[in-house]
């Protein structure tokens, strides 16, 4: 007859019941992590997707319009057409720079979440003072 003495059972007991809610922490947390992993996955192809389309589609714009204006101010003015040119396209090119830096400026920052979480685990650990 080996009965376990005591209060011994309910230390087992507490202490699965401690690990149980520890390894669900950490799987929750695990599971948040993998999600933004995913979402962070996805705004990155997205943003590839939307930066080689407009790189494209500019550029075809862009070659077609001055080809066609040099060819029609060959006769009178085309060097000021080529200068005129390129200076446009060197405003367009700063313009277009500041505002790629403003949208990855409003971007959020990634596993913002999980941190947050974290630091929530931290914050209930700590002993208070």
């Amino acid at each position: 007859m080996d009965t376990p003495p005591p209060g011994s059972s309910s230390l087992l007991g507490s202490l699965r019941g401690f690990a149980d809610g520890l390894l669900g922490s950490i799987h929750d947390r695990v599971e948040l992590i993998s999600i933004e992993l995913n979402e962070e996955k996805h705004r990155l192809i997205q943003t590839f997707v939307w930066i080689a389309g407009i790189l494209m589609l500019g550029l075809l714009a862009l070659v077609f319009a001055s080809f066609a204006l040099v060819l029609w101010l060959w006769d009178t003015a085309r060097v000021a057409a080529v200068g005129g040119l390129a200076l446009a396209y060197g405003i367009a090119l700063v313009t277009v720079i500041v505002l790629f830096r403003r949208y990855l400026a409003r971007q959020p920052r990634p596993f913002s979440a999980t941190l947050g979480e974290l630091q929530q685990d931290r914050a209930c650990i700590r002993p208070e003072s």
